[in-house]
């Protein structure tokens, strides 16, 4: 983090001299950028390049770096205001409308303002990735025999073989596709199993980057509630028989965002139930790399006992590594793996050969499981850290689950609450934290929202998020 914050510094500073030099000027040496600002050579190449990605300088190698010239002035822009009507047109017969709305997705993935608290953050903070590890691996990576040729349409053999074995049963090979992470997997999964129009049964609450597939392809998510030992089969089979749907998306372990793991008793009926309606089980088991320490034995992905075809089975690497990391697998059998294999190939052809590579060079090294055993301690500290916090300072927040999995709490908040209140509250105050209303397809049964104490930078900073928390609090109630 220091690195990058002197990056960051000198940067700036050579924003400001650059005045001192002409257009196409050259600016000073590398050598002498380092011995005048008493950086490394690392942190001025990477200040020169994110001047040169601002088109301020320009650098030429072997030669230095130089002031840009002036940009050529743009043009002004044209009417793209046609485009509402021709948008709208286009999905007018649309069983349901094709609308893409992105919003509960942006919300983990934006960068919040400097210096506020990011307790909104979907993947974990880089001191819990394993960027060295990842560095070495896709070093040696690009070096291996073919690394930069076509890689297989579904996948380099060894890294399926390595995915089958992740799932176990009966799982092979054959039966594995490469994905460029779980969202692209979860996409062609629903494109491939539902047409436009149809229903998809959903667990309630949910990951609304999920909601946001099903929408965007068409489909009606229909909400099926979950409690503490994950979807409820009765209700589920209700679901099936009501609206004839043939897809049920769900996380059985660790689930998002109650962090629920299905019971082991309901694990067979939850297959049996969509045996019966000659449905699909989606199965999104995006968070068994970020078990926490204490959790004790792990269930089996539902795929692995699955002989009939049931469950299709999506997992990434992403989450235990670094969101530019998209690794993923999709696991079926029978005819639908063909359609998985057609649709992701007409969408992407392939996963970067590289990237694949290097997951290989990653997964086979001993930095593997050392990592995640190091990340499965950090996220146990973590969430005991912000559990303890939350009772000590914020006891009016029920929490009425605490996960061994994951990297997120799920609260209920007091009656009334305006939850965007709390969330714009919270932000003045420094901290930027997830309403629960985008997890519901329907109306919410009571306010709720989601801390993720995996994104910030350990156990001083959430409990300094959880002490500016209880400023908005204060706020709004």
């Amino acid at each position: 983090m220091q690195e990058r914050s002197s990056v960051g510094d000198l940067a700036e500073q050579l924003r400001r001299e650059l005045d001192r030099y002409s257009p196409g000027g050259k600016l000073p040496s590398s050598r002498a950028l380092v011995e005048r600002f008493r950086v490394s050579p690392v942190t001025v190449s990477r200040a020169l390049a994110q001047l040169a990605a601002e088109g301020l300088v320009v650098t030429r190698p072997g030669a230095g770096a130089f002031r840009a010239r002036p940009r050529t002035p743009v043009a002004a822009a044209g009417d793209t205001s046609w485009q509402e009507v021709a948008l709208s047109a286009d999905g007018a017969a649309d069983v349901v409308p094709r609308t893409v709305d992105a919003s509960g997705v942006t919300v983990c993935l934006a960068t919040p303002p400097p210096g506020v608290i990011e307790f909104n953050g979907g993947y974990p903070h880089p001191t819990l990735q394993p960027e060295k590890a990842m560095a070495a691996a896709l070093s040696r990576a690009g070096r291996r025999p073919g690394a930069w040729g076509r890689p297989p349409l579904e996948g380099l053999p060894e890294l399926r073989e390595w995915f089958a074995r992740e799932i176990g049963g009966t799982v092979t090979a054959a039966e594995v596709l490469i994905a460029a992470g779980g969202q692209s997997a979860l996409t062609t999964a629903l494109r491939a199993l539902a047409p436009p129009g149809a229903p998809v049964l959903v667990e309630s609450p949910t990951y609304p980057g999920m909601l946001a597939i099903a929408r965007a392809a068409g489909l009606r998510p229909v909400p099926v509630p979950v409690d503490a030992g994950g979807v409820r089969p009765a209700l589920l089979a209700d679901a099936f028989r009501a609206t004839g749907a043939r897809v049920f998306v769900c996380q059985p372990l660790f689930q998002n965002p109650t962090g629920a793991v299905l019971a082991p008793e309901r694990r067979p009926e939850v297959l049996r139930i969509a045996r019966e309606a000659g449905a699909f089980v989606v199965e999104d088991d995006y968070v068994r790399r970020l078990v926490h320490e204490d959790a004790g034995p792990l269930p089996r992905p539902l795929a692995a006992d699955d002989s009939d075809g049931v469950v299709v089975h999506v997992s990434s690497l992403t989450k235990a590594t670094s969101p530019s990391f998209r690794v993923g697998a999709l696991a079926a059998r029978g005819p639908v793996l063909e359609r998985l294999r057609a649709i992701q190939i007409v969408d992407t052809f392939f996963v970067p050969r590289p990237l694949q590579e290097a997951a290989l060079e990653l997964v086979g090294s001993p930095a593997w499981p050392r990592h995640l055993r190091a990340l499965s301690a950090a996220l146990r500290t973590r969430r005991d850290a912000m559990t303890a916090g939350l009772r000590l300072h914020l006891p009016e927040l029920a929490l009425p689950h605490i996960p061994s999995g994951g990297y997120h709490l799920w609260l209920r908040l007091p009656d009334g609450t305006d939850e965007y209140a709390l969330t714009s509250a919270a932000l003045r105050t420094g901290v930027a934290l997830t309403p629960g209303r985008p997890y519901f397809s329907a109306e919410p049964p009571a306010g709720q929202m989601r801390l993720s104490f995996a994104a910030v930078a350990g156990v001083a900073e959430i409990a300094e998020g959880v002490r500016r928390l209880r400023a908005a609090f204060d706020e709004v109630l």
